[in-house]
């Protein structure tokens, strides 16, 4: 089989990076382009220091004429939001797009400009984009040409509640109290996300206005019959990267962790990067990796679900290039084998 010809654009944010970290050890895949406009001619390794000595790729600026991309089989969006929407009409036919930013995760225009602020471009491929959470969609993801790659705090959210949802179990309120690190904020420091604000410091942030409430309802929606209310709470940690959701809910009967283990060990029987385990899961265990590790605790019809994950890599890159595997006809695994460190 011959490798695959991919692109990066948008290469110099954490995002971009995590991308060039897989693929360049990506059997299958050869990464032909890696854009970023402000570093453009400067070697990989020299703004992304991890790399340095592994890659003599060099960034380059966004193409003018995207006819120039047709030899490509795939290209990865790693821009802010607003700007693939302004690439996408223009890549040619046979280049397949996966998109980590929040342009095409919502179905509805309206939806799209009140939660990001502003307008959509190219509604019209709205409804093109397959949804890319792997473990829920992989069927549709295989036939798809262009991905909208979730959110980082929706795929720990959503790997959480899905099995919940479609088998019907939950009843009335569902409330997530998900945390992130500070690399979910992107490469730019910012006054929020400085490190000096950071360390040693809690806080939440977009309390009930987070951007991924209305793709988590509407990803449960195509899982099961979601009816729940759902209350959503971010809050920042004092740590770089990772991804902790603890998930209140009450189920329509009384369960037992046993219970629940085996109703998400059914749904999960073929999904490899969600990883069960007893009690808390930590982050420190899925850092650097694809894995989401679920754990659970219950009482009665009171049912807490624990949710960790890397916002770098199942949060966008490692899903990114999952969903580009079953796009190829590889086995969803290929090139993600990332074992994590200890300690």
């Amino acid at each position: 089989m011959k490798r695959l010809k991919v692109g990066i654009f948008g290469g110099s944010g954490y995002g971009g990076s995590e991308l060039l970290r897989i693929l360049l050890f990506h059997p299958q895949a050869e990464v032909a382009l890696v854009t970023a406009n402000e570093h453009a001619g400067k070697p990989v390794g020299a703004v992304h220091r991890n790399l340095l000595g592994l890659t003599e790729l060099s960034f380059t600026r966004a193409p003018e004429e995207f006819e120039s991309l047709a030899d490509l089989d795939f290209v990865f969006l790693a821009l802010p939001h607003g700007q693939a929407m302004e690439i996408v009409p223009r890549l040619p036919e046979s280049v397949r797009a996966i998109d980590l930013s929040g342009d095409f995760r919502l179905r509805r225009r309206e939806e799209f400009e009140k939660h990001y602020g502003r307008e959509h471009t190219a509604p019209e491929l709205q409804s093109a984009f397959v949804y890319g959470l792997t473990e829920t969609n992989r069927e549709q993801i295989r036939e798809a040409r262009f991905i909208s790659n979730p959110g980082c705090f929706a795929t720990a959210t959503l790997l959480g509640l899905a099995p919940l949802a479609a088998e019907g179990v939950l009843s009335g309120r569902v409330i997530v109290d998900a945390k992130t690190g500070s690399s979910g904020s992107g490469a730019k420091a910012a006054a929020n996300t400085h490190h000096p604000q950071r360390m040693n410091s809690f806080y939440a942030y977009k309390p009930f206005t987070h951007q991924h409430v209305p793709e988590i309802e509407q990803a449960l929606r195509a899982v099961g019959d979601w009816t729940s209310e759902l209350v959503f709470m971010t809050h920042s940690l004092p740590v770089a990267r990772g991804i902790f959701a603890s998930i209140y809910a009450e189920t329509t009967g009384e369960m037992t962790v046993e219970d629940v283990r085996r109703l998400f060990t059914r749904f999960y029987r073929d999904a490899f990067f969600v990883r069960l385990v007893e009690g808390s899961p930590d982050i420190n265990w899925v850092k650097t990796t694809n894995f989401c590790d679920i754990g659970f605790a219950a009482r009665g019809r009171q049912l807490v679900v624990f949710s960790a994950l890397d916002n770098l890599v199942k949060g966008a890159a490692g899903q990114a290039v999952q969903n580009m595997n079953l796009m190829a006809g590889l086995d969803e695994k290929t090139g993600l084998i990332l074992a994590g460190t200890n300690p």
